[in-house]
């Protein structure tokens, strides 16, 4: 992708020299965003850069190293910029996010009714699911079971031409044979969402673990496919003939799968994602 410079874009924000300075009178060193602006200039990166490998429009990374964090959309935002933006020029993401609540007044906690909580959650949950593992199972399963019928149907003796059936017993009655339109059972909607995808289209699926996350996603033709939140358990399933765009607010908590191939979580706890997607094997637009 690449993201064009608007000619206006390359001048800080007005207001970048009072929070700046507002901001070292209140910690005694330097702000935040000049922290950010410092330690990019010494990796050796512009702002264009920058904006590129993380995917942050150049506006905002101007706003961010101005300490100007209205124009992140909010303080979820504003600590994912500032988590993404520390990792490319070498600081401590969480050390600046600390920072930013102390001189924010701290973060939110978070409800059951909030979508977007003050932060990406540290403690490993250890009761998300395993999609991988479930459709491991259910494929190996549903194999085993076509197995056992083909050899259990090749090896009966009445199925053989001219084979002689040995008398039974006296009061011995013949076993139930199986029926032969008996079928296997279906495999999981995980599976079988990824059987079906047509190979000349692009098809995405979505499916919320534990957590929600906000979502948006677009035809090849910029048309509005969805935009709202996916609840946790929840799942979406989006094809076009041409192109898959997705905006994922909580990537960590939202698992693709992609042209019949399983891609895993769309990224990291708390971080926003600008993904694409076209027919064949899936790779970012």
């Amino acid at each position: 992708m690449t993201i064009g410079k608007s000619p206006r874009s390359s001048a800080p924000d007005s207001s970048a020299p009072a929070a700046a300075e507002e901001s070292s009178r209140t910690t005694g060193g330097p702000s935040i965003g000049r922290m950010l602006a410092k330690a990019r200039i010494d990796a050796g990166l512009t702002v264009d850069q920058v904006s590129t490998r993380t995917r942050i429009r150049v506006p905002i990374v101007h706003a961010v190293e101005s300490d100007d964090f209205d124009r992140c959309g909010g303080a979820f935002y504003a600590r994912g910029h500032l988590r993404l933006l520390a990792r490319e020029v070498g600081l401590d993401g969480e050390a600046l996010v600390a920072r930013y609540d102390a001189e924010h007044g701290g973060a939110p906690s978070p409800t059951a009714g909030q979508l977007l909580d003050s932060g990406p959650i540290k403690v490993k949950d250890h009761n998300r699911p395993n999609w991988t593992a479930a459709m491991v199972v259910a494929i190996v399963a549903v194999v085993a079971l076509i197995g056992y019928n083909l050899v259990g149907s090749s090896s009966s003796g009445g199925d053989q031409p001219g084979a002689a059936s040995a008398p039974l017993p006296s009061g011995v009655s013949a076993p139930a044979t199986t029926s032969p339109s008996a079928q296997p059972p279906a495999p999981e909607s995980s599976v079988a969402a990824i059987a079906a995808a047509p190979a000349d289209k692009v098809t995405v699926k979505l499916v919320a673990g534990q957590d929600k996350s906000w979502v948006t996603a677009k035809d090849g033709n910029g048309k509005s496919l969805y935009s709202n939140n996916l609840e946790a358990g929840q799942d979406q399933t989006f094809t076009d003939s041409k192109k898959i765009t997705l905006v994922i607010g909580n990537a960590g908590a939202v698992h693709l799968f992609v042209n019949g191939k399983d891609l895993g979580p769309a990224g990291q706890d708390g971080q926003v994602v600008h993904l694409a997607y076209t027919p064949g094997d899936p790779q970012a637009g």
